[in-house]
């Protein structure tokens, strides 16, 4: 004899309860013990070790607690192996449990590698079996989907539009632009120290070049001044400050979703982007008749226009929402990444006057004291040495993330499908037995050659990353580091000032957590 069947209203409710069960053992039980659990398994079978994995934290309460203990250590002004104050935990489980090792970023397993053929065999994959690692909220909400973060198909389309901003006839275009920037900064500093009887003024250059950039990417790519475009900076620290400050706590399901403190103030701060930036792009729209422009931002707009318009475009389709994630993307690296180069170009030179000489020689050599024009910077050799030397000991970028889309295999090891691979570039980048013994010294010499021939490892400088996910943007940030230091050279010679304080530190990007005074003495006093 059959059972009576529940009443409609606890037949549902039973239904509900089961499916509350089932994702409550799939998310406590399945994804944060059991599969821990395998992975940690199947990486020692094969002698990966590691911190061991704490229950939804993972190794974040390490991390937070020995980063803070690193951070209040300054550093000798010509110590460049900064390291042990930036990533102290990479150091402290290399040293324990030896490379590559197994660490967690909450419930995330992620395996550090520290050998180029790795590396290599992970960024320059065409096959899409890499992928990026999902994307804290609050970076998501400052960077937007753009290209540093779109995937497969949706990153082609994307690179495909932005591509013809960045090509050669255009960089070369923009050098005037540059230049004009930079002469308002010249004339600045030529000001300050006029004023001064000994000829001589300190300026903190970090904040200034940050000033700089921005209005460089805000003409070249947007054609808005750096007073536009200010809003869309300041708002985008706003969300660095509160990434770094909630990127190691504990993130629950749906819990982004909340109201709290932290989460209204974010949508806030997205929302004032969003309304800044459309700003921004509603006069372009505005003067559709005449055309959108052949900057960026008019590339982008054609993109988005054509395709509303019925016509078949689909390969270089983009959605208004598409084009505010670029907007963010390349208002932030546009000037971020930039800033920093510069930043410690500078503090290398006051350190090594005779590198600072040398390129002052060359730029009065090939451009006089003239304004540099594209020509005379592709000719300053001396210059890229210095440039590429300090992307390598100083580089903006830290680390680069990837996850294999399928269980696959990388070199001699087996790695289970999703596992976060992590590349620590300052530490690539110091490897003796790639560099040389001089590896944590500053030498432009080892570059004398091109990029491909100044370590063992062919392509083995990674600050704009290698194969087809390298920086759309690197020829352009070189311009514009040639054209400001071109400037500064021919005007002023610099040293650090007293006041510095060596004590690099990750901000996402690596920055001077005391920012870069410098006395500047004005070549013709």
């Amino acid at each position: 004899m059959a059972a009576p069947a529940l009443p409609l209203p606890l037949a549902v409710a039973a239904a509900l309860l089961a499916l509350a069960a089932a994702w409550l053992w799939d998310y406590a039980v399945a994804r944060h013990l059991l599969r821990p659990r395998a992975v940690a398994s199947v990486l020692r079978a094969q002698g990966v070790r590691g911190p061991p994995y704490r229950y939804l934290r993972g190794s974040n309460g390490d991390v937070r607690r020995m980063k803070a203990e690193a951070d209040g250590a300054a550093l000798d002004a010509r110590d460049h192996d900064y390291l042990p104050r930036v990533v102290p935990h990479f150091l402290a489980w290399k040293y324990k449990y030896g490379a590559p090792f197994l660490y967690w970023f909450g419930p995330q397993p992620r395996i550090c590698l520290f050998d180029y053929e790795s590396v290599r065999q992970v960024l320059w994959n065409k096959s899409g079996h890499f992928t990026k690692t999902d994307t804290h909220p609050t970076i998501l909400a400052m960077l937007g989907k753009g290209l540093v973060l779109v995937e497969g198909t949706d990153w082609v389309r994307h690179r495909r539009v932005a591509n013809p901003a960045f090509a050669m006839d255009k960089l070369k275009m923009m050098t005037t632009t540059m230049v004009s920037c930079a002469e308002r900064l010249i004339r600045e500093c030529e000001e300050l120290a006029a004023t001064n009887k000994s000829g001589e003024v300190e300026v903190e250059f970090s904040r200034h070049f940050q000033e700089l950039t921005a209005e460089v990417i805000s003409r070249t790519a947007f054609g808005s001044s750096y007073k536009e475009g200010k809003e869309v900076f300041r708002t985008q620290k706003q969300l660095l400050a509160l990434a770094m400050a909630t990127l190691l706590n504990l993130q629950l399901p749906g819990f982004k979703y909340l109201p709290t403190k932290n989460n209204r103030l974010k949508w806030m701060l997205e929302k004032k982007m969003r309304t800044t930036l459309m700003a921004i792009i509603q006069p372009r729209l505005a003067s559709k008749g005449s055309g959108f422009g052949d900057d960026l931002l008019g590339l982008m707009l054609e993109a988005c226009f054509m395709t509303e318009q019925g016509e078949k475009r689909d390969e270089l389709a983009l959605t208004m929402d598409e084009i505010i994630d670029e907007c963010k993307t390349f208002f932030f690296a546009g000037h971020e990444t930039t800033s920093h180069l510069l930043t410690w170009a500078v503090f290398l030179l006051s350190l090594h006057p005779e590198w600072q000489e040398r390129l002052r020689e060359e730029v009065l050599r090939e451009c006089g004291k003239a304004n540099p024009t594209a020509d005379m910077l592709s000719k300053l050799k001396e210059m890229t040495m210095v440039l590429l030397e300090t992307l390598r000991l100083y580089g903006p970028v830290l680390t680069m993330l990837r996850k294999p889309i399928s269980d696959i295999r990388l070199g001699s090891l087996s790695i289970p499908k999703g596992t976060g691979i992590m590349i620590p570039i300052p530490i690539l980048h110091r490897d003796k037995e790639v560099w040389g013994e001089n590896a944590n010294e500053f030498d432009p010499l080892r570059f004398e050659n091109g990029i491909t021939n100044a370590a063992k490892t062919p392509q083995a400088l990674l600050s704009f990353s290698i194969g087809p996910r390298s920086c759309i943007g690197q020829n352009f940030a070189m311009l514009e580091a040639k054209s400001v230091m071109a400037m500064i050279l021919q005007k002023f010679s610099f040293t650090l000032s007293p006041k510095y304080v060596h004590a690099p530190t990750d901000l996402i990007t690596l920055q001077p957590k005391f920012g870069l005074p410098i006395v500047l003495r004005p070549l013709d006093v």
